[in-house]
Protein backbone atom coordinates (compact mmCIF):
# COMPACT_ATOMS: atom_id res chain seq x y z
CA UNK A 1 0.00 0.00 0.00
CA UNK A 2 1.34 3.44 -0.89
CA UNK A 3 1.32 5.92 1.93
CA UNK A 4 0.03 8.92 -0.01
CA UNK A 5 -2.56 10.98 1.83
CA UNK A 6 -4.87 11.01 -1.19
CA UNK A 7 -5.02 7.24 -1.16
CA UNK A 8 -5.72 7.26 2.58
CA UNK A 9 -8.60 9.67 2.06
CA UNK A 10 -9.92 7.42 -0.71
CA UNK A 11 -9.78 4.37 1.60
CA UNK A 12 -11.88 6.21 4.18
CA UNK A 13 -14.33 7.38 1.53
CA UNK A 14 -14.85 3.83 0.24
CA UNK A 15 -14.82 2.11 3.63
CA UNK A 16 -18.00 -0.04 3.94
CA UNK A 17 -17.64 0.05 7.74
CA UNK A 18 -17.43 3.86 7.94
CA UNK A 19 -21.09 4.37 9.01
CA UNK A 20 -20.44 2.43 12.23
CA UNK A 21 -18.24 5.24 13.57
CA UNK A 22 -21.30 7.45 14.02
CA UNK A 23 -22.76 4.84 16.38
CA UNK A 24 -20.01 5.45 18.94
CA UNK A 25 -19.52 8.36 21.28
CA UNK A 26 -16.11 9.71 20.28
CA UNK A 27 -15.25 13.38 20.59
CA UNK A 28 -13.75 15.32 17.72
CA UNK A 29 -9.98 15.30 17.58
CA UNK A 30 -9.51 12.19 19.68
CA UNK A 31 -7.67 9.25 18.13
CA UNK A 32 -8.60 6.21 20.17
CA UNK A 33 -6.28 3.26 19.59
CA UNK A 34 -6.94 1.42 22.84
CA UNK A 35 -10.06 -0.53 21.92
CA UNK A 36 -8.08 -3.70 22.60
CA UNK A 37 -8.15 -2.69 26.28
CA UNK A 38 -11.53 -0.97 26.52
CA UNK A 39 -13.89 -0.52 23.61
CA UNK A 40 -15.54 2.83 22.91
CA UNK A 41 -19.05 3.58 24.14
CA UNK A 42 -21.85 2.72 21.70
CA UNK A 43 -24.40 5.54 21.67
CA UNK A 44 -27.20 3.01 22.14
CA UNK A 45 -25.78 1.83 25.47
CA UNK A 46 -26.67 4.89 27.56
CA UNK A 47 -30.34 4.73 26.52
CA UNK A 48 -30.44 0.97 27.07
CA UNK A 49 -29.00 1.30 30.57
CA UNK A 50 -31.35 4.16 31.38
CA UNK A 51 -34.34 2.02 30.38
CA UNK A 52 -33.03 -0.94 32.36
CA UNK A 53 -32.58 1.21 35.47
CA UNK A 54 -35.62 3.49 35.35
CA UNK A 55 -38.20 1.24 33.70
CA UNK A 56 -37.23 -2.38 34.27
CA UNK A 57 -35.70 -1.93 37.72
CA UNK A 58 -37.45 1.27 38.80
CA UNK A 59 -40.96 0.30 37.68
CA UNK A 60 -40.89 -3.44 37.16
CA UNK A 61 -38.76 -4.16 40.20
CA UNK A 62 -38.40 -7.89 40.83
CA UNK A 63 -41.05 -8.77 38.25
CA UNK A 64 -38.49 -7.83 35.56
CA UNK A 65 -36.63 -11.09 36.12
CA UNK A 66 -39.39 -12.60 34.00
CA UNK A 67 -41.17 -9.58 32.52
CA UNK A 68 -37.98 -8.12 30.99
CA UNK A 69 -36.37 -11.58 30.75
CA UNK A 70 -33.42 -10.69 32.94
CA UNK A 71 -33.18 -14.35 33.85
CA UNK A 72 -32.59 -15.34 30.23
CA UNK A 73 -29.94 -12.72 29.48
CA UNK A 74 -26.85 -14.96 29.92
CA UNK A 75 -28.18 -17.49 27.42
CA UNK A 76 -29.63 -14.90 25.01
CA UNK A 77 -26.42 -12.87 24.83
CA UNK A 78 -24.35 -16.03 24.82
CA UNK A 79 -26.15 -17.20 21.69
CA UNK A 80 -25.41 -13.86 20.01
CA UNK A 81 -21.73 -14.16 20.89
CA UNK A 82 -21.74 -17.77 19.66
CA UNK A 83 -22.78 -16.54 16.22
CA UNK A 84 -19.68 -14.33 16.13
CA UNK A 85 -17.36 -17.18 17.08
CA UNK A 86 -18.44 -20.09 14.92
CA UNK A 87 -20.26 -21.81 17.78
CA UNK A 88 -23.77 -23.19 17.98
CA UNK A 89 -26.64 -21.77 19.99
CA UNK A 90 -26.46 -23.26 23.46
CA UNK A 91 -22.66 -23.48 23.53
CA UNK A 92 -21.84 -20.01 24.92
CA UNK A 93 -22.94 -18.37 28.15
CA UNK A 94 -22.35 -14.71 29.14
CA UNK A 95 -21.26 -14.62 32.76
CA UNK A 96 -18.68 -13.60 35.35
CA UNK A 97 -15.18 -12.38 34.46
CA UNK A 98 -12.60 -13.90 32.15
CA UNK A 99 -10.54 -15.02 35.15
CA UNK A 100 -13.46 -16.80 36.80
CA UNK A 101 -14.40 -18.43 33.52
CA UNK A 102 -10.83 -19.65 33.07
CA UNK A 103 -11.13 -21.37 36.45
CA UNK A 104 -14.44 -22.94 35.45
CA UNK A 105 -13.27 -24.07 32.02
CA UNK A 106 -9.89 -25.43 33.13
CA UNK A 107 -11.30 -27.36 36.08
CA UNK A 108 -14.12 -28.76 33.93
CA UNK A 109 -11.62 -29.86 31.29
CA UNK A 110 -9.34 -31.38 33.93
CA UNK A 111 -12.27 -33.34 35.33
CA UNK A 112 -12.56 -35.06 31.95
CA UNK A 113 -8.93 -36.19 32.17
CA UNK A 114 -8.75 -37.49 35.78
CA UNK A 115 -5.71 -39.67 35.06
CA UNK A 116 -3.57 -36.66 34.07
CA UNK A 117 -2.07 -33.99 36.29
CA UNK A 118 -0.59 -31.11 34.25
CA UNK A 119 -2.20 -27.84 33.19
CA UNK A 120 0.07 -26.42 30.51
CA UNK A 121 0.55 -22.91 29.12
CA UNK A 122 3.25 -20.63 27.72
CA UNK A 123 5.51 -18.41 29.79
CA UNK A 124 4.38 -15.20 28.10
CA UNK A 125 0.64 -15.79 28.42
CA UNK A 126 -1.53 -13.05 29.92
CA UNK A 127 -0.79 -13.15 33.67
CA UNK A 128 -4.34 -13.84 34.88
CA UNK A 129 -4.42 -17.08 32.87
CA UNK A 130 -1.30 -18.36 34.62
CA UNK A 131 -2.39 -17.00 38.00
CA UNK A 132 -5.58 -19.04 37.75
CA UNK A 133 -3.55 -22.13 36.87
CA UNK A 134 -1.38 -21.56 39.92
CA UNK A 135 -4.47 -21.10 42.07
CA UNK A 136 -5.94 -24.37 40.79
CA UNK A 137 -2.67 -26.13 41.65
CA UNK A 138 -2.76 -24.75 45.19
CA UNK A 139 -6.45 -25.58 45.65
CA UNK A 140 -5.92 -29.13 44.39
CA UNK A 141 -3.22 -29.70 46.96
CA UNK A 142 -0.74 -30.25 44.19
CA UNK A 143 -2.63 -33.00 42.40
CA UNK A 144 -2.86 -30.68 39.41
CA UNK A 145 0.39 -29.00 38.42
CA UNK A 146 0.68 -25.61 36.71
CA UNK A 147 3.43 -25.77 34.08
CA UNK A 148 4.56 -23.04 31.69
CA UNK A 149 7.15 -23.43 28.96
CA UNK A 150 8.64 -21.27 26.24
CA UNK A 151 6.00 -20.40 23.60
CA UNK A 152 7.88 -22.31 20.92
CA UNK A 153 8.05 -25.43 23.11
CA UNK A 154 4.36 -25.72 23.99
CA UNK A 155 3.41 -28.33 21.42
CA UNK A 156 6.52 -30.41 22.15
CA UNK A 157 5.52 -30.53 25.85
CA UNK A 158 2.17 -32.23 25.12
CA UNK A 159 2.81 -35.52 26.90
CA UNK A 160 0.74 -38.22 28.53
CA UNK A 161 0.68 -36.26 31.81
CA UNK A 162 -0.96 -33.13 30.30
CA UNK A 163 -4.68 -32.84 30.94
CA UNK A 164 -5.35 -29.30 29.72
CA UNK A 165 -3.60 -26.81 27.46
CA UNK A 166 -4.53 -23.16 28.11
CA UNK A 167 -3.52 -20.72 25.38
CA UNK A 168 -4.48 -17.25 24.19
CA UNK A 169 -5.34 -17.20 20.50
CA UNK A 170 -4.14 -13.61 19.94
CA UNK A 171 -1.23 -12.68 22.18
CA UNK A 172 -1.96 -9.64 24.31
CA UNK A 173 1.43 -7.97 23.76
CA UNK A 174 2.53 -8.90 20.27
CA UNK A 175 -0.81 -9.66 18.64
CA UNK A 176 0.57 -12.99 17.31
CA UNK A 177 -2.26 -15.31 16.21
CA UNK A 178 -1.96 -18.98 17.03
CA UNK A 179 -3.48 -21.46 14.58
CA UNK A 180 -6.42 -22.68 16.64
CA UNK A 181 -7.30 -25.60 14.41
CA UNK A 182 -3.73 -26.90 14.14
CA UNK A 183 -2.93 -26.52 17.84
CA UNK A 184 -6.20 -28.18 18.84
CA UNK A 185 -5.63 -31.03 16.41
CA UNK A 186 -2.15 -31.71 17.75
CA UNK A 187 -3.35 -31.50 21.35
CA UNK A 188 -6.18 -33.94 20.68
CA UNK A 189 -3.72 -36.38 19.10
CA UNK A 190 -2.04 -36.52 22.52
CA UNK A 191 -5.32 -36.77 24.43
CA UNK A 192 -5.11 -33.17 25.69
CA UNK A 193 -8.12 -30.84 25.94
CA UNK A 194 -7.64 -27.17 25.02
CA UNK A 195 -9.03 -24.02 26.65
CA UNK A 196 -8.69 -20.97 24.40
CA UNK A 197 -8.60 -17.40 25.70
CA UNK A 198 -10.32 -15.26 23.06
CA UNK A 199 -10.01 -11.91 24.83
CA UNK A 200 -8.17 -10.35 21.88
CA UNK A 201 -9.99 -12.42 19.25
CA UNK A 202 -13.73 -11.93 19.79
CA UNK A 203 -14.87 -9.08 17.56
CA UNK A 204 -11.34 -8.60 16.22
CA UNK A 205 -10.65 -11.54 13.92
CA UNK A 206 -12.68 -14.31 12.36
CA UNK A 207 -13.06 -17.19 14.83
CA UNK A 208 -14.46 -20.65 14.06
CA UNK A 209 -14.61 -22.63 17.30
CA UNK A 210 -16.51 -25.60 15.92
CA UNK A 211 -14.52 -25.60 12.72
CA UNK A 212 -11.39 -25.92 14.86
CA UNK A 213 -13.01 -28.63 17.01
CA UNK A 214 -12.33 -26.48 20.10
CA UNK A 215 -13.14 -27.85 23.54
CA UNK A 216 -13.56 -24.78 25.76
CA UNK A 217 -13.01 -21.07 25.30
CA UNK A 218 -13.36 -17.89 27.34
CA UNK A 219 -13.20 -14.21 26.55
CA UNK A 220 -14.04 -10.75 27.81
CA UNK A 221 -16.83 -8.41 26.77
CA UNK A 222 -15.18 -5.04 27.22
CA UNK A 223 -12.58 -4.98 24.46
CA UNK A 224 -13.65 -5.41 20.83
CA UNK A 225 -17.23 -6.29 21.87
CA UNK A 226 -17.59 -2.78 23.40
CA UNK A 227 -19.52 -3.96 26.46
CA UNK A 228 -18.14 -1.35 28.85
CA UNK A 229 -15.65 -1.41 31.75
CA UNK A 230 -15.85 -4.69 33.64
CA UNK A 231 -18.46 -6.07 31.25
CA UNK A 232 -19.43 -9.71 31.77
CA UNK A 233 -17.23 -12.24 30.03
CA UNK A 234 -18.28 -15.39 28.20
CA UNK A 235 -17.56 -19.12 28.28
CA UNK A 236 -17.81 -21.61 25.42
CA UNK A 237 -18.17 -25.32 26.04
CA UNK A 238 -18.47 -27.63 23.04
CA UNK A 239 -21.71 -29.55 23.14
CA UNK A 240 -19.84 -32.83 23.55
CA UNK A 241 -18.45 -31.56 26.88
CA UNK A 242 -21.71 -30.44 28.43
CA UNK A 243 -21.61 -33.28 30.92
CA UNK A 244 -18.43 -31.88 32.47
CA UNK A 245 -19.06 -30.90 36.09
CA UNK A 246 -18.02 -27.34 36.93
CA UNK A 247 -16.24 -26.83 40.24
CA UNK A 248 -18.06 -23.53 40.85
CA UNK A 249 -21.51 -25.04 41.27
CA UNK A 250 -23.54 -21.91 42.00
CA UNK A 251 -27.29 -21.67 42.25
CA UNK A 252 -27.91 -20.25 38.77
CA UNK A 253 -26.10 -23.27 37.38
CA UNK A 254 -28.56 -25.55 39.17
CA UNK A 255 -31.11 -27.53 37.18
CA UNK A 256 -33.92 -25.87 39.15
CA UNK A 257 -32.56 -22.92 41.12
CA UNK A 258 -35.88 -21.71 42.48
CA UNK A 259 -36.82 -25.02 44.08
CA UNK A 260 -34.02 -24.27 46.57
CA UNK A 261 -32.93 -27.87 46.92
CA UNK A 262 -30.31 -28.82 49.48
CA UNK A 263 -28.03 -30.56 46.98
CA UNK A 264 -26.63 -29.41 43.68
CA UNK A 265 -27.99 -30.80 40.41
CA UNK A 266 -26.30 -29.37 37.35
CA UNK A 267 -28.44 -27.70 34.72
CA UNK A 268 -28.46 -29.15 31.23
CA UNK A 269 -26.06 -27.77 28.65
CA UNK A 270 -23.88 -24.71 29.00
CA UNK A 271 -26.20 -23.20 31.64
CA UNK A 272 -24.42 -25.33 34.24
CA UNK A 273 -21.47 -22.98 33.82
CA UNK A 274 -23.42 -20.13 35.36
CA UNK A 275 -22.67 -19.48 38.98
CA UNK A 276 -24.17 -16.50 40.83
CA UNK A 277 -26.98 -14.10 40.01
CA UNK A 278 -26.52 -12.57 36.54
CA UNK A 279 -25.28 -8.92 36.59
CA UNK A 280 -28.23 -7.41 34.78
CA UNK A 281 -26.85 -3.90 34.20
CA UNK A 282 -23.57 -5.21 32.85
CA UNK A 283 -25.36 -7.67 30.60
CA UNK A 284 -27.61 -4.92 29.24
CA UNK A 285 -24.58 -2.84 28.25
CA UNK A 286 -22.81 -5.85 26.79
CA UNK A 287 -25.78 -6.74 24.65
CA UNK A 288 -25.64 -3.33 22.97
CA UNK A 289 -22.03 -3.88 21.99
CA UNK A 290 -22.67 -7.42 20.80
CA UNK A 291 -25.71 -6.34 18.76
CA UNK A 292 -23.58 -3.68 17.07
CA UNK A 293 -20.86 -6.17 16.26
CA UNK A 294 -23.40 -8.66 14.94
CA UNK A 295 -24.41 -6.19 12.22
CA UNK A 296 -20.87 -5.93 10.88
CA UNK A 297 -19.43 -8.21 8.21
CA UNK A 298 -16.50 -9.97 9.91
CA UNK A 299 -14.75 -10.47 6.59
CA UNK A 300 -14.86 -6.73 5.89
CA UNK A 301 -13.81 -6.02 9.46
CA UNK A 302 -10.79 -8.29 9.18
CA UNK A 303 -9.88 -6.88 5.78
CA UNK A 304 -9.89 -3.34 7.17
CA UNK A 305 -7.95 -4.42 10.26
CA UNK A 306 -5.18 -5.81 8.05
CA UNK A 307 -5.08 -2.63 5.96
CA UNK A 308 -4.97 -0.43 9.05
CA UNK A 309 -2.10 -2.50 10.41
CA UNK A 310 -0.12 -2.36 7.20
CA UNK A 311 -0.65 1.39 6.96
CA UNK A 312 0.48 1.84 10.57
CA UNK A 313 3.70 -0.10 9.96
CA UNK A 314 4.42 1.75 6.72
CA UNK A 315 3.91 5.14 8.33
CA UNK A 316 6.04 4.18 11.35
CA UNK A 317 8.87 3.08 9.06
CA UNK A 318 8.69 6.25 7.00
CA UNK A 319 8.08 8.79 9.77
CA UNK A 320 9.52 7.27 12.96
CA UNK A 321 12.13 4.84 11.69
CA UNK A 322 15.00 6.96 13.05
CA UNK A 323 13.83 6.91 16.67
CA UNK A 324 14.63 3.37 17.76
CA UNK A 325 11.23 1.65 17.64
CA UNK A 326 11.27 -2.14 17.23
CA UNK A 327 8.22 -3.87 15.79
CA UNK A 328 6.98 -6.50 18.24
CA UNK A 329 3.96 -7.62 16.25
CA UNK A 330 4.38 -10.08 13.37
CA UNK A 331 5.12 -8.34 10.08
CA UNK A 332 2.96 -10.91 8.30
CA UNK A 333 -0.65 -9.65 8.61
CA UNK A 334 -1.99 -13.21 8.50
CA UNK A 335 -0.23 -13.86 11.81
CA UNK A 336 -1.27 -10.61 13.47
CA UNK A 337 -4.43 -9.76 15.37
CA UNK A 338 -6.05 -6.32 15.38
CA UNK A 339 -3.23 -4.42 17.05
CA UNK A 340 0.26 -3.10 16.38
CA UNK A 341 2.92 -3.19 19.08
CA UNK A 342 6.34 -1.56 19.22
CA UNK A 343 9.10 -1.77 21.80
CA UNK A 344 11.00 1.31 22.90
CA UNK A 345 13.06 2.05 26.04
CA UNK A 346 10.89 5.10 26.70
CA UNK A 347 7.61 3.48 25.66
CA UNK A 348 5.77 4.35 28.86
CA UNK A 349 6.69 8.03 28.70
CA UNK A 350 5.74 8.18 25.03
CA UNK A 351 2.29 6.76 25.66
CA UNK A 352 1.73 9.44 28.31
CA UNK A 353 2.91 12.18 25.97
CA UNK A 354 0.61 10.88 23.25
CA UNK A 355 -2.36 11.22 25.59
CA UNK A 356 -1.52 14.90 25.93
CA UNK A 357 -1.92 15.04 22.15
CA UNK A 358 -5.26 13.25 22.11
CA UNK A 359 -3.91 9.88 21.01
CA UNK A 360 -4.89 7.16 23.49
CA UNK A 361 -2.99 3.91 23.21
CA UNK A 362 -1.54 1.86 26.03
CA UNK A 363 1.65 0.40 27.46
CA UNK A 364 2.62 -3.09 28.57
CA UNK A 365 5.72 -3.68 30.66
CA UNK A 366 8.55 -3.68 30.22
CA UNK A 367 8.70 -1.52 27.08
CA UNK A 368 5.77 -2.16 24.72
CA UNK A 369 3.54 0.52 23.18
CA UNK A 370 0.27 -1.07 21.98
CA UNK A 371 -2.09 0.42 19.44
CA UNK A 372 -5.45 -1.27 19.04
CA UNK A 373 -7.01 -1.24 15.58
CA UNK A 374 -10.80 -1.20 15.96
CA UNK A 375 -12.24 -1.13 12.43
CA UNK A 376 -15.75 -0.13 13.45
CA UNK A 377 -14.62 3.34 14.46
CA UNK A 378 -10.95 3.82 13.55
CA UNK A 379 -10.28 5.61 10.27
CA UNK A 380 -7.26 5.29 7.99
CA UNK A 381 -6.66 9.01 8.45
CA UNK A 382 -6.54 8.43 12.21
CA UNK A 383 -3.61 6.06 11.76
CA UNK A 384 -1.71 8.61 9.70
CA UNK A 385 -2.34 11.35 12.23
CA UNK A 386 -1.46 9.13 15.21
CA UNK A 387 1.95 8.40 13.72
CA UNK A 388 2.49 12.09 12.97
CA UNK A 389 1.78 13.00 16.58
CA UNK A 390 4.14 10.26 17.74
CA UNK A 391 6.83 11.63 15.45
CA UNK A 392 6.30 15.08 16.91
CA UNK A 393 6.88 13.93 20.47
CA UNK A 394 10.01 12.13 19.32
CA UNK A 395 11.40 15.13 17.44
CA UNK A 396 10.67 17.53 20.31
CA UNK A 397 11.42 14.97 23.06
CA UNK A 398 8.09 15.93 24.58
CA UNK A 399 8.05 12.54 26.30
CA UNK A 400 11.06 13.50 28.43
CA UNK A 401 9.25 14.98 31.41
CA UNK A 402 9.70 14.06 35.09
CA UNK A 403 5.99 13.44 35.59
CA UNK A 404 6.01 10.76 32.88
CA UNK A 405 8.69 8.71 34.66
CA UNK A 406 6.45 7.70 37.55
CA UNK A 407 4.27 4.85 36.38
CA UNK A 408 0.58 4.97 37.23
CA UNK A 409 -1.35 2.06 38.77
CA UNK A 410 -3.04 1.44 35.40
CA UNK A 411 -0.86 1.52 32.28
Amino acid sequence: MKDGLAEVADLDARDPLAPFRDEFRLRDGLIYVDGNSLGALPKATAARLAATVTEEWGEGLITSWLGANWVGAPQRIGNKIAALLGAKAGEVIAADSTSVNIFKAVTAAASLRPDRSVILSETTNFPTDVYMMQGIEAFSGGRLKSVTVDPDAVLDRLGADVAVLLLTQVHYKSGLIRDMAEVTRRAHERGVLVVWDLSHSAGAIEVDLNGANADFAVGCGYKFLNGGPGAPAFLFAAERHHDAMPVLSGWFGHASPFTFEEDYRAAAGVTRFLCGTPPVLGLAALECGVDLMARADMRELRKKSVRLGQLFIERMTARCGEFGFALVSPADPELRGSQISYAHPHGYEMVQALKERDVIGDFRAPDVLRFGLTPLYLRYADVVEAVERLRDICVTRAWDKPEYRVRAAVT
